[in-house]
């Protein structure tokens, strides 16, 4: 996709959105506190068109980016952890793998079978790689669904094994804290996913923003990106 076709309709050049979404996704920030600061830089923009902008663009960042993704390693750890979306509580499915690169995330209104086959599924599918080992909790869907999708997969069930994504949750979290809440399920995935992208672009899992010093990664990588689309 050219820059002019996914860029086409708004009357803001695209460096000015893609520097928007960055703000937002990648720092401890409202869309008030983004108005604010493209206001200081002369660029007069409503709040809500911020939010249109993460929404509509975070998505064809990302997929941009698959191209030079780093492949995910062997070594799974799945859990899930909670968010209130519209003051109601949500399910959030991640993954990490023995890198810390986040492999994929789920907002979920239900902690079933279905959520979890259907979380496995996509990364499998997308990212054409198979984890020798899935270390996850002991909620009881998780064993079904893995001998379903994942038999060759060691599961490792144990205390204190899955320590590395329970850590990882407090990043999201932490994230989360500084907006003013989710309103659908659509918009959470849409940020929770940007979050995970945003991660693992500022910790060198993409091919992308490597030759610039590590505080402008994410910079140098989004710039990148919005050529790409």
């Amino acid at each position: 996709m050219s820059t002019r076709s996914a860029f086409a309709g708004f009357r803001f050049p695209p460096e000015v959105i893609v520097v928007a979404a960055r703000w937002y996704l990648h720092y401890g920030l409202s869309y008030r506190d983004v108005e604010e600061l493209l206001l200081e830089r002369g660029v007069e923009v409503d709040h809500v068109t911020v939010f249109r902008w993460v929404q509509r663009f975070t998505p064809l960042l990302a997929d941009a980016a698959g191209f030079c993704r780093h492949a995910p390693g062997d070594r799974w750890f799945v859990d899930e952890t909670y968010v209130k979306v519209s003051g109601v509580w949500r399910y959030v499915y991640r993954a990490i793998d023995q890198h810390g690169q986040v492999i994929d995330v789920l907002v979920s209104a239900r902690r079933d079978a279905a959520a979890a086959r259907r979380f496995f599924r996509r990364p499998l599918t997308t990212l054409k790689v198979t984890p020798t080992e899935v270390v996850t909790d002991a909620a009881h869907v998780y064993p079904a669904v893995l001998d379903e999708l994942i038999p060759s997969a060691w599961h490792h069930v144990e205390q204190y094994a899955n320590n590395p994504i329970e850590a990882d949750h407090s990043q999201l979290k932490h994230r989360l804290r500084s907006m003013r809440g989710l309103r659908t399920d659509r918009t959470a995935q849409t940020i929770i996913a940007g979050h995970a992208f945003v991660q693992n672009l500022r910790h060198g899992h993409y091919e992308l923003g490597l030759d610039a010093p590590r505080g402008l990664r994410v910079a140098a990588a989004f710039t990148e990106l919005a050529a790409a689309i």
